[in-house]
Order: structure tokens, then C-alpha cells, then sequence
């Protein structure tokens, strides 16, 4: 068996089935359409152009969600594909709301403390944590300090203050989806997600940020199948090759710097073969790791599947006795 071969075998199949969820929830729902966040990533792109195929374009609304450390070219290649599919949109900074909150100065005032060289007027910054299939460092999160193209430093964070700027960073997705309720609510529309399994499976969101939607057609594709979808429904290659990420760091961070740390073609497979229980020979076979490395890979898996499952998880509920 090649893994990759059985992901992508059914992408034709797959587009007609998440057209057919999304209009049979929006009318489940009674709403009138969709609001989708577009990030200028490959997900986003995905969703928007098989939401349009479904509902068509009239009834689809598009919001692009930059704030002050957002690459710009996410706004360009995002405003580029509501264009290309005649979708209405809007523009909508969240920086006045962070800035409200003071969260670019609560960051700088961490990384300072990690980074004392730390000059927020010259240096960009990103979250990093070393490649988990290259080496056998521990799994402690640094702060890379990036100047002029070019790292500069490196420095390990403290876990108190790697807590803290995750949480103020996840501020930036949770003020996203205030906007975008703000919008489905006023039209009488929906908000459409863009998380995939692979995200999902490893709690690569935001709770009642990025996670808090009400629908995800893309829960069930891996990312590599979303990779297989974007070919087939024809998205901008510039989109299709752009590596994913957040985008939530003043220096663009790839989700195989943090989140993956492997190439996805690796992550997927190795997911997939745990789904499946598929033997350790046809695993080596296939990701071309040895059977030391799997073991290693599959622990890390392990280990974030069960962080993931308070992300995943909806309130607890206190029952009393009747």
C-alpha cells in the first residue's frame, strides 16, 4: 500500500460531498449563507471556493482578518481569491481590538525578557521548536529573533512565560471570530471553519478561537488531502505552494516550525497509519524513517493528541440531582 495514494484516491468524491454538507447545513441551519474567515492559506481557499460551488457566490461573504503582524501578502493573495470568485468581502483590521488589550506590548515585554538584544522597531520574532525527526533536543519552545532576513538569536523560553504568550496570542484568533459572528449574525449566515483532521487531531486551534465555528467541512481530510482538493478545484499555485501557517508572528512562522515538526507528507502518513493500525514495515516503507524514528514520532503524536483533548473538548457540565 502506498499511504499517499490511498489519501488522495478519492478527492472527486470528496469535493462532491463536503459541497453537499455545506448547502445541507446551511439549510439545516435556515440560514441564508456562509462567512468564511480567509487567511490567504491554502484551507481558507479551499472552503471559500467549494462553499461558492455549493451556494453559490451571492451567498457566501468573505472577511479578511490582518492585524499588525500578519504577513500583507496574506491580505493580497486572500483579497486575489474572493476576486477570482466574485465572493463580496471586507477587509476588517483587528489591531485597534489587540491594541485595546495592550498585546503587542504584553509580548514585547516577554521576549524582552527571554531576548534582552530584543528591539521590536528592528528585529521580527517567531515560536519555534527544534525538528523533532533530526535530532534529539528536548521539546522546549525558543524565541528566534529574525533581522533583515536573517536569525540572529535563539533563545529557550521559560515554560510560565511560553504559557503566557500563547495565551495572549491566542487572543488574535479568539478577536477574529468575534468579527466574523459579528458579520454571519447580522446576515443570517453561518460561520464556516477551515480546520482539517490533521489539525484537528492535533489541537492545531484555537478554543473559541479558530475552533469555534459552526461548521467544518474539512474535518475529515487530512491536509495532505486538502493539497489534492485545492489541485483539483484549481487554486492559485502561489496559495497551493505558500507554506501554512498561522501567521500570528511579525516573522512568517510555518506550522512545520512549530506545530508539525516534520514535513506533513511524514505527519499524515504517520496519523493515517495509526488510524488504520498498519504494521511498522509498510510505515518504514512508505515515510522512509526507521523504525527508532516512527517510535519517536508516533510518542510526540501521542503526547499532543492528549493536550489536544481540552481543545476539543465542550464545557463540563455540573448535573444535579433531579
Amino acid at each position: 500500500m502506498i499511504i499517499i495514494d490511498e489519501l488522495n484516491k478519492d478527492t472527486e468524491k470528496n469535493t462532491f460531498k463536503i459541497r453537499t454538507f455545506i448547502k445541507r447545513k446551511v439549510q439545516d441551519f435556515k440560514k441564508k449563507g456562509v462567512v468564511v474567515g480567509v487567511s490567504g492559506g491554502i484551507d481558507s481557499a479551499v472552503i471559500l471556493t467549494l462553499a461558492v460551488q455549493a451556494l453559490g457566490n451571492e451567498n457566501v461573504y468573505g472577511l479578511l482578518l490582518p492585524e499588525e503582524e500578519s504577513a500583507t501578502i496574506s491580505t493580497e493573495l486572500g483579497a486575489r481569491l474572493c476576486e477570482s470568485l466574485n465572493v463580496s468581502y471586507e477587509k476588517v483590521p483587528i489591531t485597534p481590538i489587540l491594541q485595546s488589550l495592550d498585546i503587542y506590548g504584553e509580548k514585547d515585554r516577554i521576549i524582552k525578557k527571554t531576548c534582552p538584544e530584543y528591539d521590536p522597531d528592528i528585529h521580527k520574532t517567531s515560536l519555534v521548536l527544534p525538528a523533532l525527526l533530526n535530532n534529539d533536543m528536548l521539546n522546549i519552545p525558543s524565541i528566534r529573533l529574525v533581522k533583515d532576513g536573517e536569525i540572529i538569536a535563539e533563545n529557550r523560553l521559560k515554560a510560565k512565560d511560553y504559557l503566557e504568550l500563547i495565551g495572549i496570542q491566542n487572543v488574535k484568533q479568539r478577536s477574529r471570530m468575534l468579527i466574523q459572528y459579528l458579520y454571519a449574525e447580522k446576515n443570517n449566515y453561518i460561520v464556516c471553519g477551515t480546520t482539517n483532521k490533521t489539525e484537528l487531531i492535533l489541537g492545531q486551534f484555537v478554543k473559541y478561537g479558530d475552533g469555534g465555528v459552526d461548521i467544518e467541512p474539512l474535518a475529515d481530510c487530512y491536509k495532505t488531502q486538502v493539497y489534492a482538493l485545492a489541485d483539483l478545484l484549481g487554486v492559485d499555485r502561489e496559495i497551493i505552494e505558500r507554506p501554512p501557517s498561522p501567521d500570528t508572528w511579525s516573522h512568517y512562522t510555518s506550522d512545520e516550525d512549530f506545530y508539525w515538526r516534520m514535513p506533513i507528507q511524514i505527519m499524515d502518513q504517520l496519523l493515517y497509519s495509526q488510524e488504520y493500525a498498519l504494521p511498522i514495515e509498510m510505515i518504514e516503507e512508505n515515510t522512509e524513517l526507521s523504525e527508532e524514528a516512527i517510535d519517536k514520532a508516533k510518542k510526540h503524536i501521542d503526547r499532543v493528541r492528549s493536550a489536544a483533548n481540552y481543545s476539543v473538548s465542550p464545557p463540563a457540565i455540573c448535573y444535579l440531582d433531579k
